[in-house]
């Protein structure tokens, strides 16, 4: 038995859901954004939310509408705690961007109150935590960025069970890019325009390029990745919702890149490239985005990029 802290803090990285051809299948985590959480100790029972910095000055207070206290209340109820906590909230991903937002405050939330436990969780058993805080943003919640913000790396969920995520094989020599657009879309208003059925034509298509990414990234063959890294299933259903897309993505592929698509529901847009086409990849889409009208930012990371971690404390100055 351990002595149990009174305050922790932990980090967890923005993310790509879907990756292209993945859909509700495949999340990769993206590091170079992150919302940190820290969560104190407080004798009332229940969830509460402190301070909030960074990208927004405000968000909800109550765990009905925000993910991070929604995650917090499901870990401390499955741990039968007889404690509550104060969540201060860090927002590093840009909410409504299609960068996984929402799920990395749930995510760093439950990593964070886990932390408080005389007994924590293991670190994939807040997978299910995490989840029930991302049902505040879409019911039923999408599992990609939730479980690629913990985990880290490029992860698939073979099955709707926390038993059956696992992350694949990284393969080398490629970078990703997200570019964020002047724009936002609610991830529960994009996926409400979704056909519920489609045609069999398609869904062959779609899962030949399925196949094709996975089993590409798994043998590290980057002519496999480009010949699947595309949604041919979703994307054309949302097209409309980011005009720019078209000269967007095709500007990223005369540039090198392996595959563009959008980042989730988006509006971010991501690719993915060779590190040596980078530069020239970021920047075509940038440019491509500004002849369209549209102000964005660039980013870029690591396929690998680390999941959610503890962080320390920082030290009191006075």
């Amino acid at each position: 038995m351990r002595a149990m802290k009174d305050i922790a803090r932990a980090s967890a990285p923005a993310s790509i859901g879907n990756v292209g051809p993945g859909f509700d299948i495949l999340g990769q985590a993206f590091d170079t954004l992150q919302d940190v959480v820290t969560a104190h100790r407080e004798a009332e029972p229940g969830v509460r939310l402190g301070a909030v910095s960074g990208r927004v000055k405000s968000l909800p207070g109550s765990a009905e509408r925000n993910t991070a206290l929604a995650a917090a209340k499901a870990l401390l109820d499955a741990a039968g705690a007889r404690f509550g906590v104060r969540l201060d909230i860090e927002k590093g991903v840009p909410l409504s961007a299609g960068m996984g937002g929402s799920a990395a405050s749930a995510v760093a939330a439950a990593v964070a109150v886990n932390a408080l436990l005389e007994t924590p969780f293991a670190q994939a058993e807040l997978l299910m935590f995490a989840l029930e805080g991302e049902r505040v943003s879409s019911d039923p919640p999408p599992w990609d960025n939730v479980m690629a913000s913990l985990l880290g790396g490029l992860v698939i969920a073979a099955r709707l069970e926390a038993s059956q995520v696992r992350r694949i094989p990284a393969p080398s020599g490629l970078v990703s890019i997200v570019v964020h657009p002047d724009a936002e879309i609610e991830t529960r208003a994009a996926r409400g325009i979704l056909r519920p059925a489609v045609a069999m034509e398609t869904v062959v298509e779609h899962s030949r390029r399925l196949a094709a990414f996975v089993a590409g990234c798994a043998a590290n063959e980057h002519d496999l990745i480009r010949a699947g890294l595309d949604d041919v299933l979703v994307e054309p259903q949302r097209r409309y919702l980011l005009p720019a897309l078209p000269a967007v993505k095709t500007a990223a592929l005369q540039a090198g890149a392996l595959g563009c698509s959008f980042s989730g529901s988006g509006p971010s847009i991501f690719a993915w490239c060779s590190e040596a086409d980078h530069a020239a990849v970021e920047a075509a889409m940038c440019a491509a985005f500004a002849r369209e009208g549209q102000s964005a930012h660039a980013y870029h990371a690591p396929i690998n990029s680390r999941g959610a971690r503890l962080e320390p404390l920082p030290e009191v100055v006075g």
